[in-house]
């Protein structure tokens, strides 16, 4: 059974103006996105800015968004490294917490062969009882994992169950899918192409635009899922322009600035991430006031 299907959000950690994290806004974040309907929440992701948080930040901020969530949609945490021993410290310890699975990205600057992202992530998986899926975003990371090596381990690592795939090439999912044999669980990073990896046989999204549109995102998958290809196909289409404004900067940069315009408070961005320039500013504002979740 997959952990989630549907729409889930890679949510921001918000952050005050000196820095620290701010609790009272991530709870007012959460209840949003439940409220929203949001699937599952993704917890200390690349939009949750997990590349600049401490170890004992990372780990406070994944145990008090599986308190605040308390068992209503799955939580899933982040504890991927560039480091197999790091990761296997934070993904033990999310599961202490409670996490109901882990989102592991491929390591990054190091990179490794096929060989060593197999033994990386087999060593993660072995050391926890809980889901675990692959995020594989070589953009970020130059570091691709290829269909042949994804459905390696979800074949030979029980917990190891599906892949988050943000690398954008379509022909690569479909050469996955074609190889997965029903063992691998699909969710698509790029939240301009939702419909054509369900299409494939995507069990949903991990999403940055559901961060300011959850209902919206949530439909995309819904209706998809209900047979309603054409509703479904219609509002990724409509989306697609606020999903580029989105992009127009380095992610979270613009998503915590469409927050902070939503008056919902991403809050401020950590070094070396600064503020969105104003002409890509006023391009988001007019795709979200186009898009119809702002006045």
């Amino acid at each position: 059974m997959a952990v989630f299907t549907g729409a889930g959000v890679a949510i921001v950690t918000p952050f005050k103006e000196n820095g620290e994290v701010d609790y009272e806004k991530f709870a007012d974040l959460i209840e949003f996105q439940i409220e929203g309907g949001t699937d599952a929440i993704i917890v200390c992701g690349t939009t949750g800015e997990s590349s600049t948080l401490t170890h004992e930040e990372h780990l406070d901020v994944i145990r008090y968004c599986i308190e605040r969530v308390a068992g209503r949609i799955p939580v899933v945490a982040g504890t991927g490294s560039n480091c197999t021993e790091t990761a296997i410290y934070l993904s033990t310890e999310a599961q202490k917490a409670g996490a109901d699975a882990l989102l592991l990205v491929s390591p990054y600057y190091n990179k490794a062969t096929q060989n060593g992202l197999y033994r990386h992530y087999k060593a993660i998986a072995e050391s926890v009882k809980i889901p675990c899926i692959l995020y594989n975003v070589p953009s970020r990371t130059g570091c691709n994992i290829a269909p042949e090596t994804v459905v390696r381990l979800c074949t030979d690592v029980e917990n190891i169950v599906g892949v988050k795939e943000a690398g954008g090439n379509i022909s690569q999912i479909a050469r996955l899918m074609n190889l997965a044999g029903g063992k691998v669980d699909l969710y698509s990073g790029n939240d301009d192409q939702i419909v054509p990896l369900l299409s494939l046989g995507g069990k949903g999204v991990i999403s940055v635009l559901s961060n300011v549109a959850p209902r919206q995102t949530h439909d995309i998958c819904a209706r998809f899922f209900a047979g309603d290809m054409a509703g479904s196909c219609a509002e990724q289409l409509r989306a697609i322009p606020l999903c580029s404004a989105l992009f127009c900067e380095v992610n979270p940069i613009p998503v915590k600035k469409a927050l902070n315009l939503m008056g919902k408070i991403g809050g401020t961005l950590r070094m070396p991430l600064t503020e969105m320039e104003p002409e890509n500013a006023a391009r988001l504002e007019k795709a979200m006031k186009d898009y119809g979740i702002l006045e």
